[in-house]
Parts: structure tokens; C-alpha cells; sequence
């Protein structure tokens, strides 16, 4: 008979080979869900010693329901999807895997700007619409070198992307309440006002956590404020981006075009999906990844890894190395 009970939430990896491999050898049953959406999960997992999280929401109501739980961790870095509070109220600890994809994550970022400022998904449909022309972008075309790009969030994530674009020969420009102007200069970055960053960036890249404060930081007043000649790229959650303020400002042509991985809301933790739900799957000049930017083999495996030893030092009494506090 097994001495734990570990449930995985949901997950969209082909199995759970991983998690056993770590969890198994301490004497815990590995139990794959698929409940991506969280609703249920609280009668599904009351049993559980440790829950291992992907998509599921993860609310109150759920974490009361636990009879014996004591760890929730996270695959990922965001926590939006877990309440942090009610779960050290009921002596839960919370984990996450804050560091095993900031290369995929800044990789997939610099790939959408580059796209975009390049135009190359438009001209790839141009052509095999039979138009041989460079004159069908209805925009200008940007010089790397001379453009300004903007950080919204300076965090791990952010400075990865600001060593790398430097080379080609960015301005980057940043905004993040709470890393100081001094840290950003030795980036080379300088540190500016969100309403300053707004007016200057020609390509503007959304990079904070989701939160109260960052939810829909890119509004329709925010993106009155963009350059008409600039691009929106977002690789945090969905709902950073107000969605229908984004589809009027590139059908009304306050931009140029944007690049998001994903959309308002968000796909992977809904039971039926399809791309009507959102007009932005319409255009020409929005363009769309599945949640992908901290996608690849090796990330994968690493976070797969972490989420599961994190589980593992808390059934055996140690303090985890990815501890989320309240």
C-alpha cells in the first residue's frame, strides 16, 4: 500500500514517467488527472498528501476540501491559479519552478519581435495569396538598430531578453515598479515611466506575473498611447492584453500588428475551445502561439523534475527549494 497519494491536477505531457521516477521510490502512488479547468478537483483529490498543478485553478473552496494536503506545486512560475492565502491558512505549502525557462521564454519573445518588425508571417501569406510584393505591408519598415524597444517588467525574464537584443543594436527601455533605476543601467537598460515607455517603443514586450495591478495593463487607453508604427508582443498570461481594446486598435490602425502566446482566455484551461470565441483570430496583423514560449524538450524535463522533488521534500519533512510564500 502506498505512503502517499500525489495527484497531478491535469497535464499535457504524454505520461507521467518523470514524476513516478522521483516520487515512486519514496513510497508515493502518482494519480494523472485531466481536469484542467479545477472545477471537481477538491472531491477528486481530498485524499491527497501533495498535488502537482499545471492549468487547474486551484481556489478556496478547492483547498477546503483537502483533508490531508501538504504541498500544492506548481509546474510553472505563475500563481494566479492558486490561493496562496487559503493555503497556508489550512498549512499548505505552495511551490513553483520560478527559473527553468527564461532562455524559451525571452527566445520566443525576440522570435514575435523580430516576425513582426520583418513582416514575415503577412509576406508568407501574400505570396501564397499570389502577391510577389513588398509594397503589400502597409506600414513602415523598421530598422533594428534605430528603434526603441520597451520591457513592461524587468524581471528574470526581461533582463535575459535585454542581453541578448542589445546586439542587435536596440534601444531598450523598461519599466518595472520595483527594480531600481541603478540595476537596469548595469543592463544597459534605461529605466522609464510605463506612460513614457507607451509613447516611445516600437516594440513594446509585456513581461509581468498576473495580478490585480497587471490585468489588462495593455488597455485601450495604454494602446491610444502607442505609436502608430509600433508592435505588441506578449508572452505573460492572456490577461494582461485587454483582447476587444486590442482588436480595435489594429482594425482602427492605432498600431501596426501584434504577436501574442496567448489570448485573453486562455485556451489550455477551458474544456471546449474554438478560435470564433475571439475576433483577433481574424486578422492579418495579430498572430498567435498555443501557450508555447516556455516550450522545449529540455525545459520540459527540467521543470517536470523540479515540480516533483519539490513535492518530494515536503513528504519527507525538508523545506523545498521553490517555497511561494503569501
Amino acid at each position: 500500500m502506498a505512503k502517499y497519494k500525489v495527484y497531478i491536477s491535469d497535464y499535457d505531457y504524454p505520461d507521467n514517467e518523470i514524476e513516478k521516477s522521483v516520487l515512486e521510490p519514496i513510497g508515493a502512488e502518482v494519480i494523472g488527472l485531466k481536469c484542467n479547468t479545477g472545477e471537481g478537483l477538491g472531491e477528486l483529490v481530498k485524499d491527497a498528501d501533495a498535488i502537482l498543478q499545471q492549468y487547474a485553478k486551484i481556489t478556496r473552496s478547492t483547498i477546503e476540501k483537502l483533508e490531508k494536503c501538504k504541498i500544492i506545486a506548481r509546474y510553472g512560475m505563475g500563481m494566479d491559479i492558486v490561493d496562496i492565502k487559503a493555503a497556508y491558512e489550512h498549512n499548505i505549502i505552495v511551490t513553483n519552478v520560478p527559473d527553468y525557462c527564461l532562455d524559451e521564454v525571452s527566445d520566443h519573445a525576440i522570435a514575435f519581435s523580430f516576425m513582426l518588425i520583418r513582416n514575415i508571417p503577412f509576406y508568407d501569406a501574400k505570396i501564397r495569396q499570389g502577391s510577389y510584393r513588398w509594397q503589400d505591408w502597409r506600414g513602415p519598415i523598421l530598422r533594428m538598430r534605430d528603434s526603441s524597444y520597451g520591457l513592461i517588467g524587468f524581471g528574470r525574464v526581461g533582463q535575459n531578453i535585454a542581453r541578448k537584443i542589445w546586439n542587435f543594436g536596440f534601444r531598450v527601455i523598461a519599466y518595472d515598479p520595483y527594480i531600481s533605476e541603478s540595476f537596469m543601467a548595469t543592463q544597459g537598460v534605461k529605466k522609464v515611466e510605463l506612460i513614457d515607455l507607451l509613447h516611445r517603443s516600437n516594440v513594446i514586450n509585456v513581461l509581468t506575473p498576473y495580478t490585480e495591478a497587471t490585468h489588462h495593463i495593455i488597455d485601450e487607453n495604454a494602446l491610444k498611447m502607442m505609436r502608430n508604427d509600433a508592435y505588441l508582443v506578449c508572452v505573460s498570461r492572456g490577461k494582461c492584453v485587454d483582447n476587444k481594446a486590442l482588436y480595435k486598435a489594429l482594425t482602427e490602425g492605432w498600431i501596426m500588428g501584434a504577436a501574442l502566446d496567448d489570448p485573453e482566455e486562455e485556451p489550455m484551461k477551458m474544456e471546449k475551445w474554438s478560435p470564433d470565441m475571439n475576433p483577433l483570430f481574424k486578422l492579418d496583423n495579430c498572430f498567435f502561439t498555443p501557450h508555447a514560449s516556455y516550450v522545449s524538450e529540455a525545459s520540459l524535463k527540467e521543470c517536470r523534475y523540479a515540480a516533483a522533488n519539490n513535492v518530494k521534500a515536503v513528504l519527507l519533512g525538508q523545506t523545498p527549494i521553490n517555497l511561494v510564500k503569501p
